[in-house]
């Protein structure tokens, strides 16, 4: 299997570790997810998810404006510091790159807030797509920085 790819980016926001995790763990992904960034498009909306996000062992179907979808499955919860999921069964647009992609959000206090890191450790389909990941990885860090925008904008409402 090719080397996976490690992409990350970061935002500081102006409320506490514990509202930004209590926060950002079970928002709704359409709201998080709702911009297209070149080709990376949002997420429309959550299928077959059981009861609130925060139980690891949950899963859910994640799909993607354009027909793409993939499952998550939340496989770390370390309050207030971290969660962790898996991406798998990925269809649609990002199926000839990705394999299946480990990803986690941190948040750590900084100044008079908490920084938010964003990470995905993507493990490509095969040797060619890994070719791709330098580029996917400048798109995903546009779009990772996009989203982190808008989840600024929504823990500062609360």
């Amino acid at each position: 299997m090719p080397t996976a790819h490690v992409m990350e980016q970061s935002r500081a926001i102006p409320v506490d570790v514990d509202t930004a995790f209590r926060h950002t763990l079970p928002m709704p992904l359409p709201t998080l997810f709702s911009r297209w960034y070149g080709p990376i498009s949002p997420v429309k909306q959550v299928r077959d998810q059981t009861g609130d996000w925060g139980t690891v062992g949950q899963t859910r179907t994640v799909v993607q404006v354009g027909g793409g979808s993939m499952r998550e499955e939340l496989t770390l919860l370390d309050p207030p510091r971290a969660f962790g999921y898996t991406l798998s069964g990925v269809t649609g647009p990002l199926a000839p790159l990705v394999d299946h992609i480990d990803g986690q959000w941190h948040f750590a206090p900084v100044g008079t807030g908490t920084e938010v890191t964003w990470r995905w450790t993507v493990y490509p389909r095969n040797a060619v797509a890994g070719l791709a990941m330098p580029g996917f990885a400048r798109l995903w860090r546009g779009f990772a920085r996009v989203s982190l925008g808008q989840l600024s904008n929504e823990l500062l409402r609360r």
